[in-house]
């Protein structure tokens, strides 16, 4: 039997209630991990800029990148703490489970 996390989507469902729309937006994701929440906006947002200190894992979101989502996601390994981004550059940023 496959293993099934949120088959309600309650985690989805969270995020947008919280974050809003993200069409056209342009966001940071703080600890991506292997891209399992990027996926679940990624299709609507403009722009997305994830990052995690932990290469093993952007190396299974790069893995896992959709073809069509590869001009708009950039996965970065990288804290927060180096990571580099100018003032001002993100509508929406997210940290998820990232503490």
């Amino acid at each position: 039997m496959p293993i099934r996390v949120d088959p309600e989507d309650a985690e989805k469902v969270a995020l947008f209630d919280f974050a809003g729309d993200f069409a056209g937006e342009r966001v940071l994701e703080i600890g991506c991990g292997d891209g399992r929440l990027t996926w679940l906006y990624a299709g609507q947002a403009g722009r997305v800029i994830a990052i995690d200190p932990d290469p093993d894992e952007i190396k299974i979101a790069l893995e896992d990148l959709p073809p069509e989502l590869r001009s708009r996601v950039e996965f970065h390994t990288s804290g927060i703490a180096e990571f580099d981004a100018p003032e001002a550059s993100f509508d929406i940023a997210i940290l998820s489970w990232a503490l």
